[in-house]
C-alpha cells in the first residue's frame, strides 16, 4: 500500500512539473500593431489602447534598423506589425511600464502616413514685438 501510494505522488509530482514547463515554453506570441521608436537603448511600441516597453534583443535591434530609413527626424514614430510575447513589467530594467514585449517576430514596416507636427522657431533678431504695430 505503501509502495503505491509513492509511486501514485511521484508520478503527480512528475507529470505536474511537465504541464507547468510547457505552459511557460509555448506561450502564443500576440500580433501587435503600433508606432515603433528606439532611441538611447530604449525601445517603445505605441498603440491606440496602449504602450509597450520593448525588450532589447536581436529582434528588437534588426526592426530599429528596418525603420531607422522610413524616421523623418529622430523621433519620428513608424507603423510597424511584429509577433511578441506582452508580459506584466518585473522591472527587468525597463522600469517605467507596466507591460513589456518581447519581439518574436517581424511582419512588417510602413513608411508614416502622419504629416510631422508643425516646428515654431522662435529669433529674436528677425522681428520685434512691435513690428505692424504704430505708436502715436
Amino acid at each position: 500500500m505503501k509502495k503505491s501510494f509513492l509511486l501514485i505522488a511521484i508520478s503527480l509530482l512528475i507529470l505536474s512539473c511537465k504541464k507547468e514547463k510547457s505552459k511557460t515554453e509555448n506561450i502564443e506570441p500576440s500580433l501587435i500593431r503600433g508606432e515603433f521608436i528606439l532611441i538611447d537603448g530604449a525601445a517603445v511600441i505605441m498603440g491606440k489602447d496602449f504602450i509597450y516597453g520593448v525588450i532589447i534583443n536581436e529582434m528588437t535591434k534588426e526592426l530599429a534598423e528596418k525603420v531607422e530609413p522610413l524616421q523623418r527626424e529622430e523621433y519620428d514614430m513608424v507603423p510597424v506589425v511584429v509577433k511578441g510575447i506582452i508580459r506584466p513589467n518585473d522591472s527587468n530594467g525597463i522600469e517605467k511600464w507596466k507591460e513589456i514585449v518581447e519581439i518574436k517576430e517581424i511582419i512588417g514596416v510602413s513608411a508614416p502616413t502622419s504629416e510631422l507636427p508643425t516646428k515654431i522657431n522662435s529669433s529674436e533678431a528677425d522681428e520685434s514685438p512691435n513690428d505692424g504695430i504704430e505708436e502715436e
